[in-house]
């Protein structure tokens, strides 16, 4: 039942993108949107992970350059059946992560510098449980191609604006009808967006949970990025909002909308969400993995000691 109700709601991005079509170009506008849709849903089965890494600046990591990162998502993969993603960083003061990928084989979790620093070890691996999570229920492809969807229609509605509709509609009627195509359609693909994206968002804390053996860490991490987002700017994600619900949480600040019109459930329910299964399964155990000694007078964080004067340059290098 997932499954079919996120290919009504994909076809249902798909209409609305024929629809902006046809206000802008008639009929045969509608045929060439319907195409260039079919043409988007292929090339971002095969290349949407690549454009949604490249957007945010992630580079990709190994276990020389991140070493304690890349063992951590190793025993989560492992943990939760999945074979061994690959991982990225991105240069960002906000904490989030996300996951993108058409399937588990081809995976990839990006976490940003952010998250490593604010958060524990045992937070950040309920994070990282939690993105896998998306990888291991297939939700990366749906909600990669969701927001490159919703993109483009955005851009089609500003363009529809400069283009004033088609040849058809050249009254007053037609300029009140591109005026609300250019109002509206961003507005419901993000209403599309958001029904796609909350259910998702639970299934994963859950499982991330389970995974970990510690809903109070996820927990934990959800609250700390929850208020750092709103105050600590995510440039990428501002340049390109379409992209926001596949951030563990909501990564635009100032974007304080109503709970109706948000991509993520609430962090309130989330939480609430999480102490109930805490209350189920107890609390487990993902314990830390030994670290190096940190230099003195220096928090060491989750990493083991910090970079920056060559024996340990950090998970980021």
């Amino acid at each position: 039942m997932n499954y079919l109700r996120t290919a009504i709601l994909l076809a249902g991005l798909t209409a609305l993108f024929m629809g902006v079509g046809y206000l802008i170009g008639g009929a045969g506008g509608a045929v060439i949107a319907f195409l260039v849709a079919a043409g988007m849903n292929v090339a971002s089965y095969w290349n949407a992970d690549k454009l949604v890494l490249a957007m945010h600046d992630a580079h990709e990591v190994d276990e020389t350059t991140a070493p304690e990162l890349v063992h951590l998502v190793q025993d989560l993969a492992r943990r939760a059946g999945l074979p061994m993603p690959r991982v990225y960083l991105m240069d960002n003061p906000q904490p989030n992560a996300f996951a993108t990928g058409r399937n588990p084989e081809h995976a990839a979790v990006a976490a940003t510098t952010g998250l490593l620093q604010m958060l524990s070890r045992e937070e950040i691996a309920g994070v990282i449980a939690h993105e896998l999570a998306h990888v291991r229920n297939h939700d990366t492809l749906t909600m990669t191609i969701t927001a490159t969807i919703a993109g483009a229609i955005s851009m089609l509605a500003q363009f529809g604006l400069f283009f004033g509709g088609s040849r058809d509609n050249n009254s007053g009627l037609g300029v009140i009808g591109t005026l609300a195509m250019v109002i509206l359609a961003p507005i419901a693909a993000m209403i599309v967006q958001m029904a796609i994206s909350r259910t998702r968002e639970y299934a994963a804390d859950e499982l991330g949970a389970r995974t970990t053996g510690r809903p109070d860490a996820l927990a934990s991490a959800l609250a700390k990025i929850s208020a750092a987002a709103q105050t600590i700017e995510n440039p990428s994600a501002e340049r390109t909002p379409a992209t926001a619900h596949l951030f563990i949480v909501n990564p635009l600040t100032g974007q304080r909308m109503d709970n109706l019109f948000s991509t993520h459930p609430s962090t309130e329910n989330r939480l609430a969400a999480l102490e109930r299964l805490a209350a189920e399964i107890g609390s487990g155990g993902y314990g830390p993995r030994p670290s190096a000694p940190a230099y003195p007078g220096r928090p060491a964080g989750p990493w083991g000691s910090p970079g920056g004067r060559g024996e340990n340059r950090g998970p980021w290098g």
